[in-house]
């Protein structure tokens, strides 16, 4: 091969190769810095599409699990309410029952009778207040309350309860009952089993719905950890390999540097000749 002044292909040669070697260090540069893989679209276009596709399910995802957590916290609540008017149906029974007995006598059943009517004031009250954000959750006006729990859409994905328990005392048939003198004290005993009964059947109710949706939150977490691994294998950096391109890069770039300075220089060989 000749000496040339006007083209120096040595030189384009490895301009070729420095462009080369300087994208190859600017794409491991941007997936170390980035923490993913695919940089561009046109680095793995199919993976780009479905590693965001399974981003957008996993959000929806961590969406459905709180919707989950939040019906879980108003059954809670429910139940929380539930328990205390349990409670007090308890020892509205026992006034009763030491009301019906001869060893006191109606003076302090008038101190008993008040004790009663005032708890059952209180189970009404806590009956029409027991709230979760604006819904009243057991006087009734609950009705049915449907909650997402699915990334996708589809009644599959949702999960609808009756929230229309009704534990007013009007409701459970506790109103209205008294233990001033011994008769009604003994009709107080039936009825306060039977409201027993029902506010145990809605504690009842709520404890199955608190349990399906605990068991849907534990599915919705194993399948936001499957997804997010596999999405990790598909978009997320390989940070040994990115570190081992970005190194070689490096090497080879300057390599090309030191032989585009040769070859620029090597021209001046020919000048030697003319002269």
């Amino acid at each position: 091969m000749g000496l040339r002044i006007q083209t120096n292909m040595a030189a384009i040669s490895a301009q070729k190769v420095l462009g080369v070697q300087q994208k190859r260090q600017e794409h491991a540069s941007q997936a170390l810095a980035s923490g993913t893989r695919i940089v561009k679209a046109g680095d793995d276009a199919a993976g780009l599409a479905i590693s965001q596709g399974m981003n957008a399910q996993v959000k929806g995802m961590q969406m459905a699990r709180m919707n989950s957590f939040n019906a879980v916290s108003a059954i809670q609540v429910s139940e929380g309410g539930l328990n205390e008017i349990s409670n007090i149906l308890v020892r509205l029974r026992e006034l009763g029952i030491q009301a019906a007995s001869d060893n006191i006598g109606d003076k302090e059943r008038e101190f008993l009778d008040l004790e009663a009517q005032n708890i059952i004031q209180e189970a009404d009250r806590i009956a029409k207040t027991t709230t979760f954000g604006n819904k009243v959750l057991l006087d009734g006006s609950g009705g049915s309350q449907t909650f997402h729990v699915g990334a996708f859409g589809g009644e599959e994905n949702t999960i609808t309860y009756d929230l229309s328990s009704d534990a007013t005392s009007g409701a459970i048939g506790i109103d209205g009952l008294s233990v001033a003198d011994k008769g009604s004290a003994r009709d107080l005993l039936e009825t306060v089993d039977e409201a027993m009964q029902n506010v145990g059947a809605m504690r009842a109710n709520f404890g199955a719905i608190q349990n399906r949706l605990e068991i849907t939150t534990n599915n919705l977490d194993t399948q936001i950890e499957n997804l997010s691994a596999a999405k990790s294998r598909i978009a997320d950096t390989d940070i040994a390999r990115e570190s081992s391109e970005l190194a070689s890069a490096q090497v080879l770039q300057s390599a090309a540097v030191s032989v585009l300075a040769q070859a620029n220089q090597s021209q001046g060989v020919a000048l030697k000749l003319v002269g």
